[in-house]
């Protein structure tokens, strides 16, 4: 039998209706065999998620204040889950227990990851599902840094000796088991882990929304889905600004070459996005459209500057001595291009100024702020002449004027800088470009 590992959100899991819908979808698939559960997060708009709760009990802690107020406010939802599923399991029990080991472990990744643990709980007790704890399994360094192959190993081992269980997301531990949480995607890495771990056929993520959309749906109005992207487009894109899934969250199973299927938990009947190595279908000339705001441009100018050897490299230097990282580096003969964001230059821009005219003796510096950065991706764009024509003839024909512009060599993506003040009039004007 197929394998297929199922990741659920905190929204996918955030009241009693909520596992309801989860339980439909686990059991309406034998396949489905291994479940990884969120914390509750928000009900309503203005709701808190459980994860943000924790941590404001361990900040009480921390302080030497008294936690039970913030902690009674998790009581009352884990409670009402129970209450409301018929849970037949010593709710106020693991509550009670799980308030004292906070307030004696007394850290920030312990307090955060109960959230997680106590829906673990109540979902393999709803589905009368095995549970795994991850803090046994999922493997942190002494550093902290994920121990990826030694998780695999051991997680591995474990998934075999259960036909059916639920892995709380988010944790695992160091050798000395204290309790450590992903900085990242913590749930979505742990589904990850468990899906390449479990050797599974297939990597279903359970979400609020049915996938990707071509663009922004608060700037294109009713933008075109995408039924399938490949891994390589999904970093591009997640990089970019796409918000549905980070490709880092994800890295374990693409390694491992198990496609991810994005789901929408309040419309399971949809087929949503699936994310592949390679296209198996015929897909539109591009994929999708995502960008940012409030990146700035430094452009240095000197005469023979193709001449000169070390250029870029001191330029580079410099910024690597402020503890910047760049975003793009588009150059020209005598012109070399680099795109910060805004906050890795904010009140700094005379000081390295300074900087580079003292290393670099350039003819001209200027910093430009208020830059967006917009990249159209798509697999097909390698193939499909006339590609940049369209592009820029559309944003020619909006009247936006381009500050910036690189394409990857391998022509996966180009990226154009616009003022900030165009960036929705940009995203609008390539989207119809290409689906008018």
């Amino acid at each position: 039998m197929a394998i297929k590992v199922a990741k659920f959100g905190g929204s996918s899991l955030a009241d009693a209706a909520q596992f309801r819908k989860v339980k439909d979808i686990l059991l309406a698939d034998p396949s489905r065999r291994y479940a990884v559960p969120s914390a509750p997060g928000k009900r309503f708009k203005d709701d808190t998620k459980v994860t943000d709760l924790l941590y404001q009990c361990y900040r009480q802690v921390e302080k030497g204040d008294d936690m039970q107020e913030i902690f009674s406010l998790i009581e009352e939802r884990y409670r009402s889950i129970a209450s409301d599923l018929s849970l037949d399991i010593d709710i106020d029990g693991l509550l009670d227990q799980t308030c004292a080991d906070i307030r004696r472990v007394a850290t920030p990744d312990f307090a955060a990851s109960r959230g997680e643990y106590l829906n673990g709980v109540l979902l393999s007790a709803y589905l009368g599902w095995d549970f795994i704890d991850p803090r046994d399994y999922v493997k942190f360094d002494r550093q902290g840094v994920f121990a990826e192959e030694w998780t695999n190993e051991l997680l591995g081992q474990e998934l075999k000796k259960h036909e059916y269980a639920v892995i709380p997301g988010f944790y695992g531990s160091v050798p000395n088991g204290e309790v450590r949480t992903f900085s990242r995607g913590g749930s979505d890495i742990t589904g990850a882990v468990v899906a390449r771990a479990a050797g599974a056929d297939l990597y279903e993520n359970w979400t609020d929304v049915s996938g990707f959309l071509m663009a922004d749906p608060r700037i294109v109005d009713h933008p075109k889905e995408i039924r399938c992207l490949t891994y390589a487009e999904l970093r591009e894109l997640s990089y970019m600004g796409a918000t549905v899934l980070h490709e880092e969250s994800i890295f374990p199973v693409h390694k491992a070459g198990i496609p991810t299927n994005i789901r929408n938990t309040n419309d399971p009947a949809h087929h949503g996005t699936m994310i592949l190595d390679k296209p198996q279908e015929a897909t539109g000339i591009i994929t999708g459209i995502a960008g940012h705001k409030n990146f700035s441009l430094l452009s240095i100018e000197k005469a023979m500057l193709n001449s000169e050897k070390g250029f870029c490299r001191k330029v580079l230097s410099v910024l690597e001595d402020f503890d910047i990282s760049i975003e793009h580096m588009p150059t020209g003969i005598d012109t070399v291009s680099v795109v910060v964001a805004d906050s890795e230059i904010k009140n700094r821009q005379s000081e390295i100024i300074h900087r580079i005219r003292e290393l670099c003796q350039p003819d001209h510096i200027d910093i430009s702020t208020g830059i967006a950065l917009i990249a159209t991706v798509g697999i097909g764009m390698v193939r499909s002449p006339g590609t940049a024509a369209r592009l820029f003839g559309g944003l020619h024909k909006a009247g936006v004027n381009v500050r910036m512009i690189d394409q990857g060599s391998s022509e996966l993506n180009i990226i154009v800088g616009v003022d900030t003040q165009d960036f929705e009039k940009a995203v609008k004007a390539i989207y119809e470009a290409f689906n008018s």
